[in-house]
């Protein structure tokens, strides 16, 4: 068993990688097979971020990726002290950080013969911060290799990704997903196969729903506010409701990590208010402006996270309408199909487009309860 076998249907990806680490390893050099800069792109829980930080221990991992041993235990846990791990709970990444990691990274390797940098989220570069990179690829440290992870090639500027090699990983199969999470999760086949269809690919998401029946309740109330679109009345209460859910599980999710991170700082500066050493009421103000970023993140990728499921429904829809049976959420198939009866299939497409534009607006920093309010005024 190596790192690679974390990555589920990706088997070309791995046997690029597999022999980028052998040259890297047998050359001690950047040759034709390893280079100084990759980057991954995917589709969200393809496992790109996964194949780097596994690109990342087999590189300083003196067996090219035993999964066993210290060095590659330590990079999957983000510890090891030749690897950087980066990864943004916030809106963008910002300057100030990319000129840290660059010092950083200048460093000769401590321990192992290279030194890795991962960004899981380069697509969230600032334009500062993205040239700053630019001009550290373009003139790379001799044993420091830069891995990057980005949705798609656009989502990186032009000059970043020419001076990258690029490896695409695809989505799993829902079959390989269910695998997986019996082999790893210890959930049963039902519950698996559940998973595994809902999330349409996405592991990540796939485990979570198999493993919390918690997500499994918010799926299926999400679900349910498409069948309460009467008038604009039912619409904006569903838009309230969806964005409620979406701010109640980031809260959720955040307030046990936010309240440990204040009281460290806290402790870190001997005490609060006037009690605290210099310098104390600045970090605690940047901590409390950090975590209020990453808790607008965290909704807005939940509410991405919805309106994904709800594409999925409106998937079912036009499928029905198509004379097809094989749908995704079959756990509302006699509410599917009666939608499908009551309108055309040019009707689905226009409502499958709406959310993918509400989708692009809230990528773009829409105000979220207007841009759902919109939205479900659109699906009704």
């Amino acid at each position: 068993m190596s790192v690679f076998s974390s990555l589920i249907d990706q088997s070309e990806v791995v046997n690029v990688l597999q022999e980028a680490v052998k040259s890297a390893h047998n050359k001690g050099d950047l040759t034709q097979g390893m280079t100084h800069a990759w980057l991954f792109t995917g589709p969200p829980g393809s496992g790109r971020s996964n194949a780097a930080v596994a690109f990342a221990a087999a590189l300083v991992c003196k067996d090219g990726g035993c999964s066993k041993c210290v060095d590659c235990m330590s990079t999957i846990t983000g510890s090891h002290a030749d690897v950087e791990l980066i990864k943004t709970e916030g809106l963008s990444i910002k300057i100030d950080e990319i000129r840290e990691l660059i010092s950083r990274a200048s460093w000769a390797p401590s321990v192992a013969a290279w030194r890795v940098v991962v960004i899981e989220d380069a697509d969230r570069l600032t334009d500062s911060a993205a040239n700053a990179l630019l001009k550290v690829i373009e003139e790379p440290g001799l044993r420091t290799v830069w891995l990057l992870c980005a949705p798609t090639l656009t989502d990186v500027s032009v000059t970043i990704r020419s001076r990258c090699r690029h490896l695409q990983l695809r989505t799993p199969s829902t079959l390989s997903v269910e695998e997986f999470l019996i082999k790893n999760t210890g959930v049963d086949s039902k519950n698996a196969a559940f998973a595994a269809r809902v999330s349409q690919g996405h592991i990540g998401r796939a485990r979570f729903i198999a493993t919390n029946q918690g997500a499994q309740s918010r799926r299926r109330e999400i679900l349910s506010l498409i069948f309460s679109l009467k008038d604009i009345s039912s619409c904006f209460k569903a838009a309230a409701r969806l964005l409620d859910i979406a701010q109640e599980q980031a809260e959720s999710e955040n307030s046990e990590r936010d309240s440990k991170q204040l009281q460290q700082l806290q402790d870190a500066y001997q005490g609060t208010g006037r009690g605290m050493i210099s310098g104390g009421a600045k970090a605690i103000k940047d901590l409390e402006k950090e975590q209020k970023s990453s808790t607008t993140r965290a909704i807005r990728d939940n509410i991405d996270g919805a309106l994904l499921d709800i594409a999925s429904l409106y998937r079912d829809i036009l499928l029905i309408q198509s004379g097809s049976q094989e749908i995704l959420n079959i756990d509302f198939r006699q509410e599917i199909t009666e939608l499908a009866k009551a309108s055309p299939a040019k009707r689905s497409i226009e409502q499958i487009e709406a959310l993918l534009e509400a989708r692009a607006n809230l990528g773009r920093n829409s105000a979220p309860l207007s841009t759902l309010e919109s939205l479900f005024c659109a699906l009704k």
